[in-house]
């Protein structure tokens, strides 16, 4: 049985972290997992195992390759958690794959954080993960140092490993977490790989990490609706001009009331 919207935000709140449940359907597990197989191949071909940067098993902005992930920005239901949680204007910083390989371990084994800033009562960052495997203990699901968010010093390995939960994801699941929980990714010891979709957003004064409008193009704002060119950062945009400054409200870059 799923915890309620609520009980989930007071986990969330007091862990740094909560499990949630029934983020994608079945059907759409199978459409992004065949998806970002795909997108993982394209961007190996383009740019090699990435092991120079960490970012083996990672492909960065997956929707350049395929826009069905363009719709999952869009997800209700991880979408109303973020706002909840972080702030109703907050907008995208990075979205990544994450596909650990089999018998393997990568860069997210570390025992990390994914923001660098402790402004305690003020998160400024959130992830969210969204399985396409099963996350087991074999192959892999992730360490959560409960209630480990407002600190800056590093647990050490024994304290964090004695005391960190490892939530077992079944595809279609979803863990948002304070990008200052201390967490860590586990070694994949089977021979498959497991995949996931993860994100991390900021408040909207912040830069991304990509310039995504840019990235994406002016197309866009005929294609997606108010609230995926919102989460994409396209009502944050600063002007390059006084051209483009000195306009009618609706033509501006940069809506009011963003936060």
């Amino acid at each position: 049985m799923s915890n309620t919207f609520e009980e989930n935000m007071k986990s969330f709140q007091v862990d740094g972290f909560v499990h949630i449940k029934g983020v994608l359907s079945s059907d759409e597990v199978t459409q992004y997992e065949s998806a970002l197989e795909k997108a993982l191949e394209a961007q190996e071909e383009k740019w090699g195992d990435n092991a120079y940067y960490n970012d083996t098993g990672m492909v960065h902005n997956p929707m350049i390759y395929d826009d069905l992930f363009l719709e999952f920005l869009g997800n209700p239901m991880m979408n109303d958690y973020l706002e909840a949680a972080l702030d109703p204007h907050c907008i995208l910083y990075a979205f990544t794959t994450s596909s650990m390989p089999p018998s393997a371990s990568n860069f997210s084994n570390r025992i990390h954080v994914d923001s660098p800033r402790v402004i305690n009562g003020f998160p400024t960052n959130l992830g969210f993960l969204v399985a396409l495997s099963d996350f087991t203990e074999e192959n892999g699901a992730t360490y959560y140092l409960p209630n480990s968010h407002e600190t800056s010093e590093a647990p050490s390995a024994e304290e964090f490993f004695a005391n960190a939960k490892r939530p077992l994801l079944k595809a279609g699941d979803g863990v948002m977490f304070n990008a200052r929980t201390w967490h860590s990714g586990g070694e994949n010891k089977t021979n498959a790989y497991r995949h996931a979709l993860t994100i991390n957003v900021c408040r909207s004064f912040m830069r991304q990490r990509f310039d995504y409008p840019r990235m994406l193009g002016e197309e866009m704002l005929e294609k997606l609706d108010e609230r995926r060119l919102k989460f994409l950062g396209y009502r944050v945009r600063t002007p390059e001009n006084l051209e483009q400054y000195y306009v009618p409200p609706e033509q501006r870059l940069y809506y009011p009331g963003q936060g």
